[in-house]
């Protein structure tokens, strides 16, 4: 294998890491920031409502559960429905260059043309790429798919799942916390912080502007947990 060869699979490499890791960074912090969110409404919507530290556990833990399994279920369909759709376009691809050969090199020519060869170049590169392995080169040039390395849905399902869990203990644990009286103002500072962190982590992997989106999923927690609290309030003068 030559160097340019070499150099070009390490390309290809490090760019599959890399939006696999994306994916499973983007599934654990949307999936750590869900946790916290709902849990935090639930929780604290139940404390509003009863005194009962029994009651909020038993709705906490059943939230968790019910929201993990959501979380993953999600996002196996939306992962596995990618995956489906790169399926798709292989098949079509394979098919293409069964049907259309000729058609097809003039697309690569014209592609790698596109990219800056010079077009004597650029026909040696086609065919000599084609004489090698025609569909996993048009699946990269036209696709950007590798057929060998398709989207796994398995990782981005655990990271979603386990990260909604991470996040949900944070305000079911802060609400166990025997602070009595302080229990709802302890639980809202610590999911503020928490909100913050995630949204700072989600700005950054998304590279949208950090205090924007920090800001967004900040205000998004805390007008949850007072409406629930506002909400668990009222059930509680309407049983009393």
């Amino acid at each position: 294998m030559t160097n340019r060869k070499k150099t070009k699979s390490k390309i290809q490499l490090y760019q599959k890491n890399l939006g696999e890791r994306s994916n499973w960074l983007r599934a654990a912090v949307l999936g750590s920031n869900d946790g916290i969110i709902s849990i935090a409404g639930l929780v604290i919507g139940v404390a509003g409502a009863t005194q009962s530290k029994t009651a909020v556990l038993t709705a906490g833990l059943a939230g968790i559960v019910a929201g993990a399994l959501s979380m993953a279920a999600g996002e196996y369909v939306s992962v596995s429905t990618q995956r489906d759709t790169e399926n798709a376009l292989l098949a079509k691809e394979r098919q293409d260059l069964v049907d259309h050969p000729q058609e097809e090199l003039d697309d690569l020519v014209s592609a790698y043309e596109a990219d800056g060869l010079e077009p004597k170049i650029a026909k040696i590169v086609a065919v000599e790429l084609t004489k090698v392995n025609a569909f996993a080169t048009h699946a990269d040039v036209d696709l950007h798919i590798d057929p060998k390395n398709l989207t796994n849905p398995w990782s981005s399902v655990f990271a979603s799942a386990g990260s909604f869990v991470a996040g949900a203990l944070i305000p079911l644990v802060v609400i166990m916390l025997p602070v009595e009286a302080y229990t709802v103002p302890v639980t809202f500072v610590a999911v503020i912080v928490a909100l913050t962190i995630t949204g700072f982590l989600s700005s950054k992997i998304s590279g949208a502007n950090i205090y924007k989106s920090t800001l967004r999923v900040v205000a998004g927690g805390a007008i949850a947990m007072i409406v629930t609290y506002v909400i668990g309030n009222i059930f509680k003068v309407i049983g009393a």
